[in-house]
């Protein structure tokens, strides 16, 4: 039987562990939450999805005895800890296992320098999820998988993790792993990040029309980048073109008939979602360090490279940062100064 070791038991982790648990793989998931480990201890592990509460059981442990193997090790955990999760995944791994890494930005090249480009396969998540009680896991948006890999394979590995996960949400697969990569970033920036300054889910910000263009401006600044980085970038979700989505210098100065059809867009995938809650803001109430360099971040510094200004995920940046040191709290008052700060850059 194929054995599977998820480290990080968060929305995330808790669905893949609840959906493969379901269906009987030989899962074990891996949490220092002294809270999940006690819910799993008890027996009241559930996974909240389609309206339902459906109890399951799972082992959920702190530390692994050093005997055991995997076929494959799925890292759940925040981008920052995704490092460290890898160095303690690497023993635990199989000669032809394989790291998944469902982190968001681009942590699969982090990932294969400590256990090798081949053994690694990427993992997008394109669903909403959350744990408001400690192992309750619930989803909160329904989307799917995108897989694929750095280095060309020539076993199955990838369609045999894609059959498994087929349990917690549907799969597809790309041929353009760091294009995919790219574009899911380019939305996080913008979905996460501004989530996180206002500290409210994505329906109400949404609604907002000088936040929906500051989302714009965000992902616009990620899309010139990405493309001096040479990136040809994955429809998001199979429909939304993030080239389309970018800015054109005409739209950038001011009001044109053509951006309303760029605001429809983002006021239909932000309704979608409108329950996603930021998982960035979750860690920031936790205490946790923020994955805004792995996101708007990772925008600033290519940009740097390739010389393209990217002021405002610079902003983004600076002020997540200032929350997490407490210098300053989530709210509305963010976003609107990001705003302002912009609309005058523009004139």
């Amino acid at each position: 039987m194929t054995s599977v070791l998820v480290v990080g038991i968060g929305g995330i982790g808790g669905n893949l562990l609840a959906g493969l648990a379901t269906t009987g793989v030989d899962v074990l998931g891996r949490t220092r939450n002294q809270n999940v480990l006690d819910t799993a201890k008890r027996g009241e592990l559930k996974w909240l999805i389609g309206g339902e509460s459906i109890p399951f059981k799972a082992t959920v442990v702190k530390e692994l005895p050093p005997d055991l193997q995997f076929d494959f090790v799925l890292l759940a955990t925040q981008p920052p800890q995704v490092e460290a999760a890898a160095e303690f995944a690497k023993p635990y791994l199989k000669e032809d296992g394989a790291v998944v890494v469902f982190q968001n930005g681009l942590c699969e090249q982090r990932v294969a320098k400590i256990v090798g480009e081949n053994r690694v396969i990427g993992g997008i998540v394109s669903w909403g999820a959350s744990m408001n009680v400690p192992g309750h896991f619930e989803r909160t948006a329904d989307g799917f998988f995108t897989l694929g890999s750095l280095a060309p394979r020539t076993d199955n590995k990838v369609k045999q993790l894609g059959q498994m996960l087929e349990a917690v949400a549907p799969v597809s697969y790309t041929d353009n792993l760091t294009g995919a990569r790219w574009s899911k970033l380019i939305l996080n920036s913008a979905i996460s990040s501004l989530g996180t300054l206002a500290g409210e889910r994505l329906g109400k910000l949404i609604r907002v029309r000088r936040f929906r263009r500051l989302a714009l401006e965000v992902m616009s600044e990620g899309v010139r980048v990405a493309q001096a980085h040479g990136e040809s970038l994955e429809k998001l979700s199979g429909t939304v073109d993030l080239d389309w989505l970018a800015l054109t210098p005409g739209e950038s100065r001011g009001p044109v008939p053509s951006l309303a059809a760029k605001h429809a867009l983002l006021l239909a995938v932000g309704t979608r979602y409108r329950r996603l809650r930021s998982s960035m803001l979750a860690a920031l109430e936790r205490g946790d360090p923020p994955a805004v360099d792995f996101l708007n971040g990772e925008i600033v510094q290519y940009g740097k490279q390739h010389g393209i200004a990217t002021p405002i995920n610079a902003e983004v940046v600076s002020l997540i940062w200032q929350i997490s040191r407490g210098e300053k709290r989530s709210r509305k008052g963010n976003l609107l100064k990001l705003y302002f700060e912009s609309k005058e850059r523009r004139k």
